[in-house]
């Protein structure tokens, strides 16, 4: 029986076939170990994102335990359409009252933005948010994340006195939004600003249904005490 050349073409292909093969093997034995792991830490890293909408400092404790005691329930509402993908709301209990957290997605200048956005039980005042990116610039765009950019939008409200769900705006200093409250944009990163900007308004009108749910009650008390 004649061995085989190692030396020649043949020889090259299977070797590099069963190593490619081996590898697979490896690869997808090592993935499926390590997939509970990764769906924790996902797990784990969405509520951190929504504890620090809810401005909640976890860092004495266990993220994980806390969330469980403020977050105490999911609604899963239909979109703005009936082509629109179920969306999620998180309601949490934070020292007795109710706050609802609305999960963002959108585009910055290099890749995706994302966040939380906290509201009071008026569905209308902003309670906090918490922003996230994939790749923004370091010192211009990334500030998104920072508590100085994220405080501005404490206290503003997300519809208009028409009770029309309108967002806020993220603006350049000086500039005005007709019809909505606004905050500072950052300077320098007037993409990434914009890109927040849409992410709030398109998401908020994907909630829309959700978000004028006993808010018409109480927009009428509000007008009966202006007349008095």
């Amino acid at each position: 029986m004649s061995k085989l050349n190692t030396n020649s073409n043949v020889y090259t292909f299977i070797y590099s076939a069963v190593m490619v093969v081996i590898v697979a093997v490896l690869l997808a034995v090592v993935s499926q170990a390590l997939a509970p792991k990764q769906q924790a830490n996902i797990l784990l890293d969405k509520q951190k994102q929504i504890l620090g909408a809810l401005k909640v400092d976890y860092s004495a404790g266990n993220p994980a335990d806390i969330y469980m005691v403020l977050v105490n329930d999911t609604l899963t509402y239909g979109g703005a359409s009936e082509h629109s993908e179920p969306i999620e709301v998180y309601v949490a209990n934070l020292n007795g009252a109710t706050k609802y957290i609305l999960p963002l997605s959108g585009k910055g200048l290099w890749g995706g933005i994302g966040g939380y956005l906290a509201l009071d039980e008026d569905k209308n005042t902003i309670y906090g948010v918490n922003f996230n990116h994939e790749s923004e610039t370091p010192g211009l765009g990334a500030k998104i994340v920072e508590p100085e950019f994220r405080s501005q939008f404490e206290g503003k409200h997300i519809r208009n006195a028409a009770n029309e769900v309108v967002s806020v705006a993220v603006l350049k200093a000086g500039k005005h939004a007709e019809g909505q409250e606004q905050v500072d944009a950052i300077s320098g990163a007037t993409i990434t600003s914009s890109g927040v900007s849409t992410m709030l308004e398109v998401n908020l009108a994907e909630y829309e249904e959700f978000l004028k749910v006993e808010s018409n009650e109480g927009k009428e008390e509000d007008h009966v005490e202006s007349e008095n």
